[in-house]
């Protein structure tokens, strides 16, 4: 399905560059250039995460430049990254997944929604919502494990129960006191975060794009052209934008899930070794320590990660996508 179709339908005025599908793409191309560029957005993005996690599994409670001062303090600059090595591992097969999910879905719900008869802004939303709910239920088989491990080693400190050398060390300890399921604790809920944030992301993302271009189209009306051609950087102006928008968007509403999360996999483990913490508990836990506003800790850099990861990610995907075409001709 041409998703571009139903953006130039909502705004004649702008004359939008078609959207590549799954089968416009080289695939080798396009794994091989994605690990390449998604592998430096995590490297940029890996201290705002580490900081967050920090946060919420923190008895006491720091804003998110105290926490990043006191790693630093501790630790030394290096302490950002420190996980960075297991999570890059679990990153790479665990994109490559979710892009190649996210693709095939988008392309195959699209059309089925087109041909039962829905408005294209719709089918579009819906095929966005999908597709963004499946890669991640896909991704999470790879990256719950490596979130495991490389969440105990942004965390661990002097006082930890457990002392982790490296991502393969911190493996073979959790394997041994927990057996394999103790690398998918947190299976289900990071289920329950990622599988809805992805949809919430999609489809925000998808109707975000197509009031941006409708205002643009709207501001441009009196302008007397009646087709404009955008160039590129307005193009990723726009989508960096939507972008944004979205992952505040998912930030806010997945938080809760999130925290609860993280707590799973790593504080509310290490306290309990014989037999991990149900999500009462560990909710019961959380509004011990600070009320229901607990579920929120690390909200600003959490909303700051995934503002900044989505424009970065999206801009650097359709950029992707557009490196790997087949035929670069017919783009134009």
């Amino acid at each position: 399905m041409n998703i571009s179709a139903a953006e130039e339908e909502s705004a004649q005025e702008i004359h939008i560059p078609a959207d590549i599908d799954w089968e416009m793409l080289d695939k080798s191309k396009f794994f091989f250039l994605g690990a390449a560029l998604f592998s430096g957005v995590s490297a940029t993005l890996y201290p705002v995460v580490l900081v967050k996690t920090r946060q919420q599994v923190a008895q006491v409670q720091l804003s998110g430049i105290g926490t990043a001062f006191s790693i630093v303090k501790h630790g030394g600059f290096q302490a950002l990254y420190r996980g960075f090595g297991t999570s890059l591992m679990g990153t790479i097969p665990a994109r490559a997944l979710y892009m190649a999910a996210l693709e095939v879905t988008k392309s195959n719900v699209g059309s089925i929604t087109v041909k039962l008869g829905l408005p294209e802004p719709t089918a579009a939303a819906i095929a966005n919502a999908v597709a963004g709910l499946t890669a991640a239920m896909v991704a999470q088989l790879v990256w719950t494990p490596i979130d495991v491990v490389s969440q105990r080693l942004m965390v661990q400190s002097s006082s930890s129960q457990f002392r982790y050398v490296n991502g393969i060390d911190a493996f073979r300890k959790i394997v041994n006191s927990h057996g394999p399921k103790g690398l998918y604790r947190g299976f289900g809920i990071s289920i329950l975060t990622y599988a809805p944030s992805n949809a919430v992301w999609w489809a925000s993302y998808s109707v975000a794009q197509r009031l941006v271009w409708g205002g643009i189209g709207c501001y441009l009306k009196g302008g007397g052209d009646e087709t404009i051609r955008p160039d590129s950087k307005t193009v990723m102006a726009v989508q960096g934008a939507s972008a944004a928008m979205a992952g505040g968007i998912s930030a806010l509403i997945t938080m809760p899930l999130d925290t609860i999360k993280t707590r799973l996999q790593v504080l509310d483990g290490e306290e309990n070794r014989l037999r991990g913490p149900t999500i009462g508990q560990t909710v019961r836990n959380l509004v011990k320590e600070g009320g229901w506003l607990a579920c929120y800790r690390g909200l600003g850099p959490r909303w700051a990660s995934m503002s900044i990861s989505a424009t970065t990610m999206i801009t650097t995907y359709e950029f992707l996508k557009r490196l790997s075409a087949k035929n670069q001709e017919g783009l134009l």
